[in-house]
């Protein structure tokens, strides 16, 4: 960070341009008829009149010279010349980066985050926050920023899109715009922020394993971002996350002291249609997509980078993603590192066909050099394939989401076939009160229905996300499971949104096992006897945004557990949160 402290300031100074002699010279070479010119004031008292030129125009000082002017045939001085007025000519408007120096509009080239659900969010007159409520702020239109207005923030930092400052006609201001885009010199541009936030959780039958007790969450990000015009830009992010009064053991992503989240350079390789390629190398968040398989899972208070490398580009209607990386391994006591056992590498591709669908076309691999046997199945070591594509939009109030892969490749000797599915269907009632929207769900991901003989057929959920899909407690993997599931959005007020979810749940295979949401087998019925049954999950969301920067979310859940969850263990799992949220 030593080189934030080296920045180099420059100054632009104008000059006044002063012509003295320009009248009189033009004009005795040209016309025998002047009148001899009367002799001028002393060098070192005189000081000739300066007149203020019109803004874009250089200003021209003319000396009192008393004497005739005639307009010479062939010359086009200006009248003010031919009658011995004062003199303004316009000046050769600069070149724009000689006068503004890089012109950052378009930097960085950024899109909108592709929605993991999409609610419809509330538009046309209004309070947007409850501070506009105190101050009778109502707006015509959602207020610009850069962040989400929730609680939660999955889109990383660096994609973050402050570029309306730039606008001068910009009217949507708060505190912290003054740490976003500085300018330094003609070239440079650097922007800084960050997160901190408080959750309360209290948890009976936590993940499934029977503790109960509750925990306190911290966290605190701030990151600094410098681009050096559109061709490098280095970005770090730093973090410190800790629980206390732990009810029960801390989580692998639950405590880093201090650990870089993101630290990486950018640089422009060339450039292809308008639109740059950049190479990436260093530590980074990779969210792709609906983030169902790949995800910096923000609900957990330390969220989870890659190490690696990637090329990046953003097209006008194609966005392309391809790497190689590791996944790091959280560390409680400094910096993390990379899991030297694992190689992820892929490529993901986005079409744009407008502004409210989207095309994602990609392929992960995967390849996992740890043995690992749970619940008496054997599930490493692997090197697997996934082919997969999701097609997401709206048009006059409908939405869809649709989105499949299958996977190849083999698990501890065994070849691999296994797959997901998803489908979805909803309605966006805009101009109902309190702007509802709907969707219905069918969620599924493969088991075995004979683990340990023949191929391997649980699907593998990489590095997934399921808060949004399979139930807000984070109790399920996308792995063996069947979920058919509703969602209600509300907003009854523009600052406030309430979501629930119901989920019925079941195990695709009776003799699989039942997977936690890091992917771990966590109940099993060899025999199949206690069935299929997981369970009814029910959620209730409530976000408060209270004003640009700070958002209050609160939250319930109950399992009603199943024939598979009492044949097992216990059955039910109550789960309730409060999160506070700043972000600047």
């Amino acid at each position: 960070m030593n080189t934030l402290n080296r920045w180099l300031h420059s100054a632009a100074a104008g000059s006044l341009i002063t012509v003295s002699s320009l009248i009189a010279s033009q004009a005795a070479a040209q016309s025998p008829l002047l009148a001899p010119a009367p002799t001028l004031p002393n060098a070192t008292t005189f000081k000739p009149p300066v007149y203020q030129a019109m803004p874009g125009q250089t200003t021209i000082t003319q000396l009192p010279v008393a004497m005739p002017v005639v307009n010479a045939p062939g010359k086009d001085l200006p009248d003010a010349v031919q009658q011995g007025g004062p003199v303004t000519m316009a000046a050769p408007a600069p070149c724009a980066e000689c006068a503004t120096g890089f012109d950052f509009s378009k930097v960085p080239d950024v899109k909108p985050f592709p929605p993991s659900y999409n609610f419809p969010q509330p538009t046309g007159p209004g309070y947007y926050s409850f501070l506009d409520v105190l101050q009778g702020n109502c707006r015509e239109a959602p207020p610009k920023y850069g962040y989400t207005r929730s609680a939660f923030q999955p889109p990383p930092f660096f994609t973050s899109d402050f570029r309306y400052l730039d606008d001068p006609n910009n009217t949507d201001h708060v505190w912290s715009d003054e740490l976003k885009r500085i300018k330094f010199g003609d070239n440079w541009m650097f922007s800084t922020g960050g997160q901190a936030w408080y959750r309360y959780m209290t948890v009976n039958n936590q993940q499934l394993t029977a503790p109960h007790g509750e925990e306190n969450l911290a966290r605190v990000r701030t990151y600094g971002d410098l681009w050096y015009k559109d061709t490098f830009r280095f970005y770090v992010e730093m973090l410190s996350a800790n629980t206390w009064n732990q009810g029960f053991a801390a989580g692998p992503n639950d405590v880093a002291a201090f650990d870089f989240l993101n630290l990486f350079i950018d640089v422009k390789l060339f450039d292809l249609d308008g639109h740059n390629i950049y190479g990436r190398v260093g530590k980074f968040e990779m969210p792709l997509g609906s983030q169902r398989l790949v995800s910096n899972i923000d609900f957990t208070n330390v969220r989870r980078t890659f190490e690696g490398a990637s090329l990046i580009y953003r097209g006008e209607n194609w966005d392309v993603d391809a790497w190689w990386a590791r996944p790091t391994i959280t560390n409680p006591y400094g910096p993390s590192g990379w899991d030297r056992k694992q190689d992820f590498a892929g490529a993901f591709t986005t079409y744009h066909p407008n502004k409210t669908d989207l095309i994602d076309v990609y392929y992960l691999y995967l390849a996992n050099r740890t043995p690992v046997k749970q619940l008496g199945i054997v599930r490493g070591d692997y090197a697997l394939n996934t082919f997969g594509s999701r097609y997401m939009g709206n048009a006059n109030g409908f939405l869809w989401d649709f989105e499949g892969a299958m996977q190849l490749g083999s698990t501890s000797g065994a070849n691999t076939v296994a797959g997901m599915a998803t489908a979805g269907l909803g309605y966006n009632f805009k101009s109902a009160p309190w702007n509802p929207t709907v969707w219905a769900f069918y969620d599924y991901a493969s088991g075995d229905h004979s683990p340990g003989k023949g191929n391997f057929d649980t699907f593998n959920q990489l590095f997934a996300f399921g808060h949004n899909f399979l139930g807000g407690m984070d109790l399920f993997g996308r792995q063996n499971l069947q979920d058919i599931n509703a969602h209600v959005s509300l907003n009854p007020t523009k600052w406030l949104t309430f979501w629930t979810q119901y989920h019925y749940l079941r195990l695709d295979s009776a003799t699989d096992a039942l997977y936690g949401f890091t992917g771990n087998a966590v109940r099993r019925d060899a025999t199949g006897k206690a069935g299929v049954d997981v369970g009814n999950e029910l959620n209730f969301i409530f976000n408060f945004h209270v004003t640009a920067n700070q958002d209050i979310q609160f939250g319930y859940g109950h399992l009603f557990g199943g024939n598979f969850m009492r044949a097992t263990g216990k059955a039910n799992v109550d789960y309730t949160y409060l999160t506070y949220n700043l972000k600047w």
